[in-house]
């Protein structure tokens, strides 16, 4: 088995289909008497921000009829996607934030699978910003990387070997057999309905001897040592919205809990997989320094733009029209930013081979 990353909060790679049981503990920084003050401050950690208000296709009039909802835009209608996040310049906002707290949990790496330095052709599923895939043009300038979403919300200045395409991963893929060297897919919970399917048309454009690799993270907050308060918003509202989205659409945002990324590469045909999980702390709670900055960062993506996140899943599990979608966020901002509530998100890397 090939060495795994010592990052703080990683679990070691267990065999394809065994269960992590193996997960590590998060353990708090002490609180200060200022800090435990300022969980009861709503004004506290201010500084954060808050809220404010066939596949691939060229880039169309149809797929810049944006939709909007109360003031947020989110992709086209052209593709029939339930997508719930918005695509507007403060979710991708949020989605660079992400993309640096994943890449300090990587220890500065930018993926986990042992790709060669001669790789000729990256697709990146799922690209967002295009900000993975600008940095792996950038690190492999002799590599044609292809960045592919359902919205053209990425930079126009790019290296070189970067391009992207308007694309949904849920359709047909539309690249040859054998063609990419490696494939990487990054937190595509809520949008994919077949993950065997997903990585079927993977293995399928992938080269043999090539990778392809899967994060994803189960949006549920969990906590090791019971800080999570039962009659407190993220038990009462925030835990509970995530399942209730997903019958509702048909849509899992329990990929991990699932095993789909696991199942999917095993399906598939992969070979060598490898699983590598991390707890992602929410907020700067954690005793180690790294975690506590990677925390940071978490709570940084939500508090910037909870309303984003919540928007459209409050509207189909409660009802549009329904009342105290603003106060229950108001409620969950101070909840998350209470350095007394050790709560933290699960994220796993699987990664495998094409024989």
């Amino acid at each position: 088995m090939a060495d795994q990353p010592t990052t703080p909060g990683a679990q070691s790679a267990v065999s394809p289909g065994t269960a992590g049981n193996n997960e590590p503990v998060l353990i708090a920084a002490p609180q200060n008497e200022d800090e435990l003050e300022d969980d009861f401050d709503d004004d506290a950690d201010s500084a954060l921000g808050n809220d404010a208000a066939s596949s691939t296709n060229s880039i169309t009039a149809s797929i810049l009829e944006y939709r909007t909802i109360k003031g947020r835009t989110y992709h086209s209608e052209k593709h029939d996607s339930q997508y719930f996040a918005p695509n507007d310049e403060q979710q991708m906002h949020s989605q660079d934030i992400t993309h640096h707290y994943l890449s300090i949990m990587l220890d500065d790496k930018l993926f986990l699978a042992p790709v060669s330095d001669d790789i000729e052709r990256v697709l990146d599923v799922g690209t967002g910003t295009g900000i993975w895939a600008i940095d792996v043009g950038d690190q492999y300038p002799n590599a044609e990387v292809l960045g592919t979403d359902l919205s053209p919300t990425q930079p126009l200045w790019v290296p070189p070997n970067v391009k992207f395409e308007i694309d949904d991963c849920t359709k047909e893929w539309t690249w040859p057999d054998d063609h990419f060297d490696f494939i990487h897919m990054r937190y595509l919970f809520g949008a994919i309905g077949d993950w065997s399917k997903l990585f079927r048309q993977a293995y399928r454009c992938c080269k043999p001897g090539g990778w392809v690799q899967s994060c994803e993270c189960d949006v549920e907050m969990c906590t090791d040592d019971g800080s999570i308060k039962e009659n407190g918003v993220i038990q009462t509202f925030w835990n509970p919205l995530w399942r209730e989205l997903g019958k509702k659409i048909g849509l899992s945002f329990e990929v991990l809990e699932n095993r789909y990324q696991n199942k999917g590469f095993e399906e598939a045909g992969f070979v060598d997989i490898k699983e590598v999980n991390f707890k992602l702390p929410i907020g700067g709670w954690a005793l180690n320094p790294k975690l506590a900055e990677i925390g940071n960062l978490t709570l940084l993506t939500m508090i910037n733009d909870l309303e984003g996140y919540v928007l459209v899943p409050w509207n189909i599990v409660h009802g549009e029209d329904t009342p105290g979608c603003q106060e229950t966020l108001a409620h969950l901002r101070r909840e998350l930013r209470s350095r007394s509530m050790h709560a933290y998100m699960k994220v796993r890397y699987v990664y495998g081979r094409k024989p």
